[in-house]
Order: C-alpha cells, then structure tokens, then sequence
C-alpha cells in the first residue's frame, strides 16, 4: 500500500486546467500537528458527498474494492487489490465517527495493511472530510488529518499522507474532470 500511495502521488498529475490540491500543516496550541489538504472539484456537493461516503463512491475514485463491514454500520473495509477476502491482512477499515449528510465525514483507520509503519500513532488520527458548496456545480473539499503528534512517528506520517492526501483529493478532482476511475488500467502496487 506505501508504495502504491508514493507512486499515487508522484503520477498524479491534473488532467484538466484544474487546480490541484493543496496541503499546510498547523501546529496546534498543544504541540500536536493538524494536516490539511483541500481542493477544488468540478461536481455538484450531493454527488461530491456520495463519492467520499458510499463504498461505490469510493471504488469511483480512492480504491478498487470498497465494501461496508458485516454488523458495522459505521465500517468501511476497502484495498487496493480488487479481489481481497474480507478481513484479509491487506485490507483497510475506517470507521465512520461522525457525518452531517452533505457536509461533513469523520472517520478513524482502525485496520491498516499488515506491516503499515506507526500505526498505533495513526490509529488515534481523525480524518474530516468537509464540503463547501461552490456555486450550483462545484464543491470545495477540505481533509484535515488531528492529531498527529510532535515525534518521529507524527513527522514521518505527516510526510506520508502530506503526499498521499494531497494525491488523493486530486484523484477525487480527477474523478469529476474525466470519470471513475478505470482501475483495471491502473497499476497498482500491494
């Protein structure tokens, strides 16, 4: 999956003259960190909240396979290769923790793939997803990623996923600009 989202973020370049995403990193009152990354999507806010919060949106743009967990409402088990068993060690779940229907996404990973560095660090990050609507066909997508802590495993994952974010949103822009993604001519890395 790291070498997958490397090269995610290096070969994701924009199709179209739109914008690409954006990340900041804040440090916090605290000394925690909070990681941002935002962009601007072509696509009215109700289909733009659909792909960031169905498994079918998701395989639109994020992953091959996305599927909700058996007696988890609130679970999303996803993978970069399209024929993983559930619960295969490769597999990712998130855990929805909050949403305002077209507004608002929180979730936890609370599985990452086997091996995944400094994941006791990450399992404690809460991702939001916020959308702004731009007019009656454009959404303003925001990702911010708290808390991250001021030590060697927050640095080396604010890094990670400063890229791998970023590269994200833009396959998210992308999706809009030219259409789901077509994963069968992706290579993907396990």
């Amino acid at each position: 999956m790291i070498r997958f989202l490397l090269l995610l973020a290096l070969c994701a370049a924009p199709a179209s003259a739109s914008p690409v995403a954006t990340s900041r990193t804040i440090a916090e009152a605290d000394g925690s960190r909070t990681l941002v990354a935002a962009v601007a999507v072509d696509a009215p806010i109700a289909e733009v909240w659909n792909a960031i919060s169905t498994p079918e949106g998701w395989q639109s743009w994020a992953v091959p396979l996305a599927r909700p967990v058996a007696r988890e409402p609130d679970m999303l088990e996803t993978s970069y290769d399209p024929a993983a068993p559930a619960g295969d060690p490769g597999t990712i779940r998130q855990l929805f923790v909050a949403r305002i229907p077209g507004r608002l996404l929180a979730f936890r990973t609370v599985k990452a793939p086997q091996g995944f560095p400094d994941f006791d660090t990450y399992s404690k990050v809460v991702n939001v997803f916020e959308l702004e609507p731009r007019g009656d066909n454009a959404t303003f997508v925001r990702l911010s990623a708290h808390p991250y802590p001021d030590d060697e495993s927050g640095r080396r994952l604010i890094a990670f996923f400063e890229r791998g974010n970023r590269a994200s949103l833009d396959m998210l822009r992308r999706r809009f600009a030219e259409g789901p993604t077509d994963w069968s001519k992706e290579k993907l890395s396990k």
